[in-house]
């Protein structure tokens, strides 16, 4: 049976693992009971967001060929996972939405397919979208494979037109709507080179994702390139830092749908997993016994922003968590760093606190939610961009490309808080539907905390995506939040009265019966300065009772922070509190007044 490997590449949102669930369905790889929308995001924090956080491999059986899949994340902050896996693969399905055209992750992700030497397959998706404009989709990605360098035989790449949704794919537009997604098929099996089998050749097994199984430990997946495997074979082990060992392989998986299963032998080219080597790493390489020839290693782009995770030091620590130990939490993290070739850790003088290095919030931020749905307990501080040093000594820092779509009555708000924030704009048009584009240069610390007021000032109408670009000249200080705190001065459970006086003074995040300790924020201050308030002062009561003079207590809904949010709130000299049933926010320093000796009072 011939084998093809391809990759699903996109931006977010423009439709890869709504394709992906499409060609399941078509060739039968997946059963009633596992068929749902996005099949392919199994992970429950991929659910709960509707994006592709951690890419994923299936197979179809498709005409007497097996089309090896690779399903991947279009968020640039999961960029390193679009870049581990791409080499196992021989084309990419390059999918652009009919009406968007290419967006900033899509050149990200297609430079690194053509610098791979792959000649993708150009799927123009949603073409029965409104307002939906393929012709300016093609051109704009001609223009993109142009501008990224393209070889005259990328250039002449295939083009599709397709509805993931509705389940077809046609080869011209006057063709649709067409009946299925064969057409799709057919362009694979007739532009993606077959593997070549190369058993003779000694064994090279490259580990480009991990998985774990109670019952088989530590299970590799990766891309044979040479050589064949077989469950019971005795092999060497080259890792990257250059070390050898030998093992036995206990177990060989193919992949058919969303089902793992066993097999005896797998040949050059195939994608597969392996298990019964414990001390398996991504990059790490598979080979014969007594006569490793490692691959090159998995390069990624190195991280632009960091945090500092620590363990929770607050009145309420070890209250809520399962894992509230330094040991717990380094443990974790070093577990994290097997796995996640784009995040990096760096020891800091204090062995309670550790720095991680990453791509972005979002990347950060799914790592912090999946600890505490584990149980851990920590706390984090504002992200922060990391600096370097050009060859003439000069600060840089990192800058991203933006791009925004928004309904025009918007974007003036949103270009003056953009100027404010040292961002330059770079073009701006207006579609006949009314929703204007706008594009902007910024460095990344102007896009810290950006994304909720981008939200707020377009009603929740607005898209916005970035990309890293390079970096470049430090652009100076950038004005931070613009508004104080409200912080409590003392413990207990807030109380119904208190929150009603408190709340003139601005916006509160939590709402009564909610306990608070000292140094805790309980909202945005309408000023801009922090202010101390008093949350659990209780109404005093007296036997008078006169007509009218009780005042009706009407509290207005408290602004209810995601993890996000919450990130994007905080300032430098505050933290957020994270266990597995609760957000927090508070100030570094808890004591009203060693706050004011620190010079940290607003």
């Amino acid at each position: 049976m011939e084998i093809r490997n391809i990759a699903i590449i996109a931006h977010v949102d423009h439709g890869k693992t709504t394709l992906t669930d499409c060609i399941l369905r078509h060739t039968g790889a997946v059963t009633a009971k596992e068929d749902r929308e996005r099949i392919m995001d199994s992970n429950a924090l991929e659910q709960e967001k509707g994006i592709t956080i951690l890419a994923k491999n299936t197979s179809v059986k498709y005409k007497n060929t097996r089309i090896n899949i690779v399903d991947t994340p279009g968020h640039a902050d999961f960029g390193g996972e679009v870049e581990r896996v791409l080499s196992m693969t021989d084309c990419t399905l390059l999918l652009v939405d009919a009406f968007d055209g290419p967006m900033p992750q899509t050149r990200f992700v297609l430079g690194k397919s053509l610098q791979l030497g792959h000649k993708p397959i150009v799927v123009v998706n949603k073409v029965d979208r409104d307002g939906a404009r393929p012709a300016f989709a093609v051109d704009k990605v001609f223009d993109l494979f142009s501008d990224l360098g393209a070889t005259e035989e990328q250039l002449d790449f295939p083009i599709i037109y397709a509805s993931a949704k509705q389940g077809w794919a046609v080869n011209e537009l006057k063709d649709s709507p067409g009946e299925n997604i064969e057409p799709l098929l057919d362009k694979v099996l007739a532009h993606v080179p077959a593997v070549k089998s190369d058993d003779q050749r000694p064994l090279q097994f490259q580990v480009v994702a991990l998985d774990y199984n109670d019952y088989v430990g530590r299970i590799a997946i990766g891309k044979i390139y040479a050589g064949t495997l077989k469950k019971g074979q005795d092999v060497t082990l080259a890792k990257t830092n250059g070390q050898t060992a030998n093992y036995k392989i206990t177990k060989v998986y193919g992949y058919e749908g969303l089902q793992r299963y066993e097999m005896d032998e797998a040949v050059s080219g195939d994608i597969v997993a392996i298990a019964g080597i414990p001390d398996m790493f991504i990059g790490d390489t598979v080979c014969d016994l007594g006569n490793p020839i490692p691959l090159p290693a998995i390069q990624v782009e190195e991280p632009t922003v960091s945090m500092f995770f620590m363990i929770n030091n607050s009145p309420f620590a070890g209250k809520e968590g399962k894992f509230v130990t330094t040991r717990n939490l380094r443990e974790r993290l070093d577990r994290e760093l097997e796995t996640n070739v784009a995040l990096k850790l760096e020891e800091t003088e204090d062995k309670d606190r550790f720095k991680i290095l990453g791509r972005g919030e979002l990347h950060l931020s799914v790592l912090i939610e999946t600890m505490r749905r584990e149980g851990y307990e920590l706390q984090v501080s504002r992200p922060e961009v990391i600096l370097k040093s050009n060859e003439n000594g000069e600060k840089t820092e990192p800058y991203e490309n933006l791009v925004m779509d928004m309904p025009e009555q918007f974007s003036g708000a949103v270009i003056q808080e953009l100027n404010r924030r040292k961002g330059e704009l770079q073009g701006m048009e207006t579609h006949a539907s009314g929703i204007t584009r706008v594009e902007y240069e910024i460095p990344t610390r102007g896009l810290i905390g950006f994304r909720g007021h981008f939200i707020s000032e377009t009603r929740g109408e607005g898209v916005m995506s970035s990309r890293f670009l390079r970096y470049d000249k430090y652009k100076g200080e950038i004005p931070g939040r613009k508004n104080g705190a409200l912080i409590s001065m003392d413990s207990g459970d807030a109380t119904a009265y208190a929150l009603w006086k408190v709340q003139e003074r601005g916006e509160l995040f939590i709402e009564p019966q909610t306990a608070v300790y000292p140094g805790m924020i309980l909202g945005m201050n309408a000023r801009d300065s922090d202010l101390e308030v008093n949350p659990v002062r209780e109404k005093k009561l007296t036997n008078v009772r006169a007509s009218g003079s009780d005042e009706a207590i009407r509290l207005t809904p408290p602004k209810r922070l995601t993890l996000e949010q919450s990130i994007e709130f905080l300032d430098d000299d505050e933290l957020l509190e994270v266990t597995p049933n609760s957000l927090r926010l508070r100030k570094k320093i808890l004591d009203a007044n060693m706050r004011k000796r620190a010079g940290n009072g607003r």
